[in-house]
């Protein structure tokens, strides 16, 4: 009932936010988005997600994409499945992604004990310990069901049981403070997916880009869910002054952000958009110049974020002024595929290498677009390690 009364308020969420008609749209696509996960077909490995939203999407169908491409049979589900403990003989191992512990998944887990199958828990977010949800931002603005999913850690059970020896995770932050709970871990990164690469692909090829006859340069967030209020503010004096000083600069934000109403002095050069389908959303990467990817430094929850705001602006060529959080200081090499900032001095400064400078702006696109096709699509995916450790596991199983 708790989950239930918790999916009700986040659809009452959105449709406060995006209105009646976009946001109820989207409400619908995820139900009936949530309904195929329903359909499952026996394999070596389950992802069981806790939703259907973009984490869901990079950490179950990505995940099992490129464990696929490595030869391995996978399925994925939804923790809302009626039928999951019915799944324990078919499979031989199981990963939790953002799992809360409901009498529907305990079931499964008590199954899956006695055949003596392997559990794993995913997590790409620093969310699994009550400790540190303190430095999530987003909490204080979602409603108390939605509170109470997090008041254990999301998965916090299944990681604290010891039958459980082995997490997946996405960044080398995250890695160490699950290894802090006796786990062997493997880091498997967020990937694009084949279908990524043929939408990225049309997009090239129809040179959807942002070239514009006014010599204006395009500054774009994409924010992707309401956490990261507190890291645009880390940029927003920055940001004004950039803006101040280039009146060619234009700031261009996507997603559920509330902009600071000092930013209004700049409403004539500042467009605001809601959550867009993913399609539409490299669409929107590909029309702006630079690519911001702010985070407050030194809070737990935002170093444990991964780089995917780097590799998909950097898929389509679109440089990125990151801040020099551990996981973006391990990706971009800085001044070479990016850069890094620390302080608001370091983003001006960064900032207008390249908004002054057109041919370092592709320049330094053309690096991060090398480096997301080598390091960041599942068709170039690479991890011996932790594939080796899957096969000779469902080697030493039967059914």
């Amino acid at each position: 009932m708790k989950l239930i009364l918790i999916k009700i308020g986040k659809a009452f969420n959105v449709i406060r936010r995006e209105g009646i008609v976009n946001g109820g749209k989207r409400v619908v696509k995820t139900f009936l988005e949530m309904l195929s996960w329903f359909s499952v077909k026996p394999g070596n490995v389950l992802f069981i997600s806790g939703g259907v939203g973009d984490s869901a999407l990079y950490r179950a169908c990505h995940c099992a994409e490129e464990l696929e491409i490595h030869g391995f049979k996978c399925s994925i589900t939804i923790q809302d499945n009626p039928f999951l403990s019915r799944y324990a003989g078919r499979f031989k191992i199981f990963i939790f992604h953002r799992v809360l512990c409901t009498p529907n998944v305990a079931g499964l887990i008590k199954e899956i004990k006695k055949q003596k199958r392997e559990i794993i828990f995913g997590t790409d977010d620093l969310i699994f310990d009550p400790k540190y949800l303190k430095h999530m931002d987003y909490l204080k603005n979602v409603h108390y069901f939605e509170k109470k999913l997090y008041e254990n850690g999301v998965g916090g059970e299944i990681l604290s049981d010891p039958y459980v020896k082995i997490c997946v995770t996405t960044t080398s932050f995250l890695a160490k403070k699950l290894k802090e709970k006796n786990k062997k871990v493997f880091i498997v990164p967020n990937r694009l997916s084949d279908k990524d690469l043929k939408i990225v692909d049309n997009i090239l090829t129809r040179k959807i880009s942002s070239a514009r006859n006014n010599g204006a340069v395009r500054l774009g967030y994409f924010s992707g869910t309401m956490s990261h209020n507190k890291d645009f503010a880390v940029i927003t004096d920055a940001i004004m002054e950039i803006m101040d000083r280039h009146k060619n600069v234009e700031l261009f934000l996507v997603g559920p952000l509330d902009v600071e109403s000092k930013l209004n002095k700049f409403k004539n050069r500042l467009v605001q958009l809601a959550y867009v389908p993913r399609e539409k959303h490299f669409e929107n990467i590909a029309k702006v110049d630079i690519n911001l990817a702010p985070l407050e430094i030194g809070n737990p929850f935002c170093e444990s974020k991964s780089e995917l705001k780097f590799f998909e602006a950097g898929i389509l060529g679109i440089p990125t002024v990151a801040s020099a959080t551990q996981t973006f200081k391990e990706a971009i090499d800085d001044g070479v595929d990016g850069f890094t900032a620390a302080a608001p001095e370091e983003w001006i400064e960064k900032l207008e290498k390249l908004i002054r400078n057109k041919e370092l702006r592709k320049k330094v696109g053309e690096k991060a677009r090398e480096k997301a096709l080598r390091k960041y699509t599942n068709k170039n995916s690479r991890n011996p390690e932790y594939y080796d450790y899957l096969k000779n596991r469902i080697a030493e199983m039967k059914y």
